[in-house]
């Protein structure tokens, strides 16, 4: 175990970020290790292979499980949605979300229906109880007001 250590700790810590949860995934696999030690002396392949491969089946199950996840503070996560086209898609919503007030309420209560509830047109239309045809023109006129205003506020 003193051998392998350190390196799986670099291992784990590569794969979540966190010094901290790298050295508890390692501690977990230690003990697994003690507690498989009959089968692992007798084994014909690599210990350390099957701690390589217990550390990173433990790294998995912690990042699939939801409900274990936990804030740590002053950790970094590697979060995929860090890339620049994420970045962006925040940027654009905080310049969209000012433009957003600048329509009646009407209008931004179908948008938010068709598009932040994901509803169709008949399900909009039967919550707000109006036809139909006046979700379809709201749609098309909140759409059309929001191209205009947004390319005014990036234009400015």
């Amino acid at each position: 175990m003193r051998e392998h250590r350190d390196g799986l700790v670099s291992y784990a810590e590569k794969m979540l970020g966190d010094h901290g949860l790298a050295e508890d995934v390692v501690q977990e696999t230690i003990i697994r290790a003690w507690r498989n030690m009959d089968r692992l002396l007798g084994m014909e392949g690599s210990v350390k292979g099957w701690l390589f491969t217990v550390t990173r089946h433990l790294v998995v199950d912690w990042v699939r499980k939801p409900h274990t996840r936990r804030e740590i503070v002053g950790g970094t996560y590697n979060d995929p949605a860090t890339r620049s086209d994420h970045i962006e898609a925040v940027h654009h919503s905080m310049v969209a979300r000012p433009q957003l007030n600048k329509l009646s309420q009407e209008h931004r209560a179908v948008l938010a229906h068709l598009y932040l509830c994901d509803r169709t047109i008949k399900e909009t239309a039967d919550i707000l109880g109006i036809p139909a045809g006046t979700v379809k023109s709201r749609q098309h006129n909140a759409l059309r007001k929001l191209r205009l205003v947004y390319r005014a506020a990036v234009a400015a």
